[in-house]
Parts: C-alpha cells; sequence; structure tokens
C-alpha cells in the first residue's frame, strides 16, 4: 500500500511596496519610472514620480549639453549640484510624508 504524497505550492501572492518606498526611487534618476509603471494610481506616488521626471531630465539635458563648448560645462556642474541639492529634498518630503513641491521643478509640473 503506497501513500501518494501531494504537493501542495504555495500561493504566490506579492504586497504591494508600500507608497513611501516607492516613492523614494522616484529621486533616483532613471529609478523613477519604476513608480510610475507599478503604482500609478496612488496620488502621493504619482506626485513624486513626476517631480523625480523633470529632475532626471534636467540629468539629461545637462549630460547632453557637455557637448557645448563653454557654456555646457558650466551649465554641467551647476545642474549636478542643484539636481543633488533637489533630489535629497525631495526624498526628505518622501520620508516625512509630505508632498512639498520642490522649487523650480514644480513649474514644469501640471496640476489636476
Amino acid at each position: 500500500m503506497r501513500k501518494t504524497v501531494r504537493q501542495v505550492q504555495p500561493a504566490v501572492y506579492r504586497r504591494p511596496a508600500p507608497p513611501n518606498k516607492l516613492a523614494l526611487l522616484c529621486y533616483l534618476g532613471v529609478l523613477c519610472l519604476v513608480p510610475l509603471v507599478i503604482n500609478k494610481k496612488d496620488e502621493f506616488v504619482y506626485f513624486h514620480t513626476l517631480q523625480g521626471l523633470v529632475i532626471w531630465m534636467w540629468g539629461m539635458l545637462a549630460i547632453f549639453s557637455l557637448h557645448i563648448p563653454v557654456i555646457g560645462h558650466m551649465f554641467f556642474s551647476f545642474s549636478v549640484l542643484a539636481i543633488g541639492a533637489l533630489s535629497i529634498l525631495g526624498m526628505t518630503s518622501v520620508m516625512l510624508g509630505r508632498k512639498w513641491r520642490l522649487p523650480g521643478v514644480s513649474l514644469f509640473i501640471r496640476r489636476r
């Protein structure tokens, strides 16, 4: 008499990441696209994603500006400092659970 062993597969269930963790990704360069794909419906994450996208596009523009002889290097140097400071401000606002409009960045975001 043989007993058959029935294997039970665990249910695959993934809890969505907390909004604060997703919103932190928004200020880390190209990773700002991840929260946009994963959790677009959360207003907190969407707000920070838009700000992160503007900062990331500014960074891409700064990299391309390096091809301009003198002014490009000056613009790039200023942009690196500004992007770093704005990213730190954005991450701070996420950790505090607030929706701060970053200076200069919020001008490019359409309000709902």
